[in-house]
């Protein structure tokens, strides 16, 4: 398990299970009931502090938040971006959201801290 996740709340939990259903270290906010609801940097905070990459299609307010932690000397563990254009909001949604984390998980190159990346689709 190369890079555990947190899935932000604009995603499923079922998206979670089926990740951890192939070996993945994966949870969603959503099923958690302490982190509904919590904003963004607080998010981005609990999943820097379990060592946790955070999935999430909230480009515009995630973003700004990684040269904050960059100008405070701090790491997260990782942001990956979900753009809608690449990943629309269809019925097939739930399954490439699934199968491109999986293949990106999948990938010999690991994730470093601090690093962002756009999930691409494959």
């Amino acid at each position: 398990m190369r890079c555990p996740l947190l899935l932000d709340e604009m995603f499923s939990g079922v998206i979670a299970e089926e990740l951890r259903a192939k070996g993945h270290d994966a949870l969603a906010v959503v099923v958690d009931p302490v982190l509904i609801s919590v904003p963004d940097d607080q998010i981005l905070d609990h999943a820097a502090t379990t060592g946790r990459a955070l999935v999430t299609a909230n480009i515009k307010d995630f973003v700004p938040l990684d040269p904050r932690y960059r100008a405070a000397s701090q790491t997260h563990a990782g942001l990956i971006l979900v753009s809608t254009k690449t990943f629309p909001q269809d019925r097939t949604y739930t399954a490439a959201i699934t199968s491109a984390l999986s293949l990106f998980l999948d990938q010999p190159t690991h994730l470093q801290p601090g690093q962002v990346v756009f999930l691409s689709r494959r």
